[in-house]
């Protein structure tokens, strides 16, 4: 059991407290109860080693000590408000009948007393559930993630070990090549490996190990397929044909989720076209209710600056419970690879790839990796646009502190606004300098660079399909793997048939091809990919003739297509809902504030014979200047957000929306340029 938790530099042992707080759990729970056994399913399902006593008893302790300490700051904020006169106690009152008037001053001098007290308990409380359930959720969450990628990455486990079937391995087999491809199969695989650790170290057999691991694990489908491959084991039935239907089930049941996730989003879209225009609706309101010197301008302010993000910023939290993104980075690990490959597969930035197996042996690799270093900065420096492309958010490196100097110039020359009133007289030129140039300098590099990086993959992955079908039929004529490989690449064009080409080189010049084909997965780290070679390296290992099992690439290849064209096409609609949404509610704004602020102050000010409840006047109303700089930065904001959301929503990655942020903040300054 391991619950080990530092709190500060001191440090604490959460052992101590959940053994302290042990007592507290007997008295509270029942050991066999639904609850305790409830916590006890979850932490088996993600995989915390806790027992569920300890567990429970260490909630508490948090729960009690959270609890404790807000009980402390309850009492004081309840016995402050009255100390300080910011209540009246008089003004308390229930309303409850005094027989006697000893009786009713007996009660009033127990208001103050029962208002502090009343305060500590609720504080407390609400501590102690913070606590209490803050500690609880973790395995509840750990568990729900866990069965969101074993589902999403399901249907390709199991593709995966049909065609490990029809390459010739067996039973056991291939539950070890599922235990050991964590990098590709993420939890699916780690399931797996539970069952190969429970026959292997512990002497259980296997049958009874699968049996176990389909009770514990989180997602229902990879139990009720545990379960099917436990009868198929049990009566000896044909495991290739079991697993070629549940391949093919479970292909379909993943297009039939992804189908559902898109009409969620669907609905969200709607959701939001009605969200985003509930702050316009709310502003419009308040600049009536200004107009008459009856709003507060710390409303407007509070409706910009904090209502629309918190609108935008709510809406990206809703779209991520349901949106699926890609699991796993794409890398494949070099276990059982040659050095180079264990050494190349780690080269980076900092990291010199092969030299640095050999550095301190002598001193020429000393040499060899600091001139590496050297060389490795020229590259970069001669082709700076190749690196930035393979790392996009390095480009942050380079456009942050330039974009902070750019308005730090700005600033000391004058040029930038630095006091209210000049960001109220000059509105547009203000966030241009402030907002507008710092935005653009980081985000349209940022963007360029990202978009660059997706189309070179995008360029790998386009071609998949069609070329998995033709390595099949190569391979189907008789030829090897690689001698397959050869063919398509001379009789294939474009960037996969290139890497092809670069493959087939490699193994001529003495790499295995297993070898060769992860450094051409890693290269790109795309993780549909990943899947696809770490199918075809497991594979080929056993056979070169593995026409079905490039036939079963091809199919869930093509699987992952039609997802993809399907979620593009949807995509795309809800991507026009939002932006069209903002357009509408940047149209609205510019109208607002050329015709109906101006129109609708004149009316009040003659209703009000010349007085002052118009603009600026003695009503209380607000400055149009201000109003105008109030509207320019609430299309500025929302722009920023329907960016980012729209590219969240097509491709499930903020970054993505860099390129829709920009161009709707480029529509809302050019059209408050001509109407502000």
């Amino acid at each position: 059991m391991s619950l080990d938790v530092d709190a500060g530099d001191g440090g604490m042992d959460a052992n101590v407290l959940a053994e302290l707080c042990y007592p507290v759990f007997e008295l509270l729970f029942d050991p066999e109860g639904d609850f305790v056994a409830d916590v006890e399913r979850k932490l088996a399902e993600a995989r915390m080693p806790d027992q569920v006593e300890m567990y429970v008893s260490l909630a508490l302790a948090v729960g009690l000590l959270v609890g404790g300490a807000l009980w402390a700051l309850g009492t004081l904020v309840g016995y402050g408000v009255f100390s300080l006169g910011l209540i009246d106690p008089s003004s308390l009152s229930l309303g409850m009948p005094a027989p006697t008037p000893g009786i009713a001053e007996l009660l009033r001098s127990l208001v103050v007393p029962t208002a502090v007290l009343l305060s500590g308990l609720i504080f407390g409380s609400i501590g102690f559930a913070i606590g209490f359930g803050g500690v609880v959720a973790v395995p509840y969450s750990r568990a729900s993630a866990r069965k969101r990628e074993i589902n999403l990455l399901l249907a390709d486990s199991v593709s995966f070990m049909y065609a490990l079937s029809v390459g010739g391995l067996n039973q056991l087999e291939i539950l070890r090549a599922m235990a050991t491809a964590e990098d590709t199969y993420g939890e699916v695989s780690r399931e797996f490996q539970s069952i190969v650790n429970e026959t292997e170290y512990f002497g259980t057999d296997y049958r009874n190990a699968i049996r176990q691991q389909s009770m514990e694990t989180p997602s229902d489908e990879l139990s009720q397929f545990l379960a099917d491959m436990l009868s198929i084991v049990n009566s000896g039935g044909d495991m290739e044909s079991f697993l070629k239907d549940k391949k093919e089930k479970h292909l379909r049941t993943s297009k039939q989720e992804r189908e559902m996730t898109l009409e969620t989003l669907e609905l969200f879209g709607e959701m939001y076209m009605t969200l985003s225009l509930f702050p316009l609706l709310l502003i419009i309101i308040l600049v009536i209710m200004g107009m008459m010197g009856e709003a507060d301008d710390r409303l407007l302010y509070a409706t910009v600056y904090v209502l629309i993000p918190l609108v935008g910023a709510g809406f990206l939290v809703l779209v991520s419970t349901v949106k699926q993104d890609e699991p796993g980075d794409g890398y494949l690990q070099p276990d059982g690879g040659s050095e180079r490959l264990r050494q190349t597969s780690q080269e980076g930035l900092f990291h010199f790839g092969l030299v640095e197996a050999f550095v301190g042996t002598f001193g020429v690799f000393d040499r060899i990796r600091d001139r590496e270093g050297t060389h490795k900065t020229k590259e970069i420096l001669a082709a700076p646009h190749l690196f930035l492309r393979e790392n996009p958010l390095y480009t942050l490196a380079l456009t942050v502190p330039a974009a902070v100097a750019l308005v730090v110039v700005a600033a000391a020359a004058g040029s930038a606004p630095t006091t209210f009133d000049g960001w109220v007289a000059r509105p547009v030129w203000s966030a241009f300098v402030w907002l507008y140039v710092p935005v653009y300098v980081v985000l349209i590099p940022l963007g360029f660079f990202y978009e660059w990086h997706q189309r070179s993959r995008r360029a790998v992955t386009g071609k998949l399909s069609e070329t998995l079908r033709k390595l099949s039929s190569a391979n189907d004529t008789g030829q090897t793997l690689l001698e397959s490989v050869q063919t398509v690449s001379e009789t294939s064009t474009g960037k996969l048939a290139e890497e092809f080409e670069v493959i087939h080189a490699k193994v001529n010049y003495g790499m295995s091809l297993r070898d060769a084909l992860v450094e051409f997965n890693n290269s790109y780290a795309v993780p549909r990919l990943a899947r696809t070679v770490k199918l075809i390296t497991e594979a080929q290992e056993a056979s070169s003739q593995i026409t079905d099992v490039l036939t079963t690439a091809a199919q869930a290849s093509e699987n992952q297509d039609d997802i993809e064209r399907e979620r593009k096409s949807r995509t795309r609609m809800q991507v026009a809902i939002i932006v069209m949404t903002y357009v509408t509610l940047l149209g609205v704004m510019a109208i607002l504030q050329t015709q109906f602020i101006d129109v609708m102050g004149d009316l009040v000010s003659q209703s009000d014979g010349g007085g002052g409840a118009g603009f600026g006047g003695g009503g209380g109303g607000v400055d149009p200047d201000v109003l105008s700089m109030l509207f320019f930065h609430a299309v500025t904001i929302q722009a920023i957000l329907s960016g980012f959301i729209s590219g969240y929503i097509r491709d499930a990655e903020l970054i993505s929306g860099v390129k829709f942020a920009v161009i709707l903040m480029t529509l809302a300054l050019g059209v408050w340029i001509y109407v502000g």
